[in-house]
């Protein structure tokens, strides 16, 4: 086994355990507040574009509308703590993601990738990434797909210390959540975009 799948391994198997109390009341206040499903489920790409399950806390309520409407007060909590990605650490113990890679986007958005952007799916996507700790969703998708791949030719397991080290000071400032002047990001719509 690989060192950075082991590291994987360990620490999203820790992780999950001191998780599992947060996680419990987190999983009550959304329930309460939100109704069910607790857990928001989507198809995403994985590693070389396969498709998997990723895991979320749902932030919004069912239903049409924007997203920044369909936010919920505690959905905008998680969100800005970044506690609605606890769940994502199954993905990680499962082997679909990886704690440090490439965020996995939205399946619809293969087809728009130009083939330096593609690269970003040489790897299992990750938890935190690069363009995570470089200004997440405040950084424009080109740039953002630049240092993805970026990551992906540089990539060492001293890179990924470092990146899990920023991650954890970026999420304690609450930096780069939202795209400038909304709630979420704006879709990719291809390069140019």
């Amino acid at each position: 086994m690989r060192v950075k799948r082991l590291f994987d391994v360990v620490v999203s198997g820790l992780a999950l355990v001191v998780a599992a109390v947060p996680m419990a009341i987190i999983a009550a206040a959304v329930r309460v507040t939100t109704g069910s499903p607790v857990l928001f489920r989507q198809r995403r790409p994985g590693r070389h574009g396969t498709p998997f399950t990723i895991m979320k806390f749902r932030t919004m309520r069912s239903g049409p509308g924007e997203d920044a409407d369909r936010l919920t007060r505690v959905g905008r909590l998680l969100r800005s703590s970044s506690l609605d990605e606890l769940p994502e650490l199954w993905n990680v113990l499962r082997g679909d993601m990886s704690l440090v890679g490439p965020r996995p986007l939205l399946m619809e958005y293969l087809d728009r990738y130009s083939p330096r952007q593609a690269r970003r799916h040489d790897l299992r996507p990750g938890l935190t990434g690069l363009a995570q700790v470089q200004g997440r969703n405040l950084v424009a998708w080109e740039d953002r797909f630049e240092l993805d791949v970026q990551y992906v030719e540089t990539r060492s397991f001293a890179l990924d210390l470092t990146i899990i080290a920023r991650t954890v000071g970026a999420v304690l400032r609450r930096e780069g959540i939202n795209g400038e002047g909304s709630s979420t990001m704006a879709p990719f719509q291809g390069s140019g975009s």
